[in-house]
């Protein structure tokens, strides 16, 4: 297995939720909401690859739960559509257009990240008690 890769993934992901947080006190909405797109795409990879044993050449978190829903056949990786939009437009949008965020966006953006956690590691953690 990749074990190292996994948790390394793992770590990245967790680093990018805590900055998202922070960005947040500061008031940095885009960087945010950016941040916490990289967190559920980089925990979408390193589940995958403890899944399926590679990672996917996709930055598309609606592919990734697709994939998921492929290895696992859990329905709860038939995540809401549109939350899934919105934040894979965050990793374009805070990057390379003008397109600003607001507060409301960035609150959005880290309750479905922390949905998403607590969705990905009730998986994990059910995989681990069988």
């Amino acid at each position: 297995m990749h074990k190292e890769e996994i948790e390394l993934f793992l770590k990245r992901a967790r680093n990018f939720l805590d900055g998202a947080k922070e960005r947040f006190q500061k008031d940095d909405w885009d960087l945010t909401c950016f941040m916490a797109e990289q967190f559920v795409q980089l925990l979408l990879k390193a589940t995958i690859l403890e899944k399926g044993g590679e990672i996917p050449k996709t930055h598309s978190i609606r592919k990734l739960f697709g994939i998921l829903y492929q290895l696992t056949n859990d329905e709860v990786f038939k995540y809401d559509r549109k939350a899934l939009i919105f934040l894979e437009s965050a990793y374009l949008n805070s990057r390379n257009f003008s397109f600003v965020y607001e507060k409301e966006d960035a609150k959005e953006a880290l309750k479905i990240a922390e949905e998403v956690k607590r969705i990905v590691e009730n998986v994990r953690d059910d995989d681990k008690n069988e």
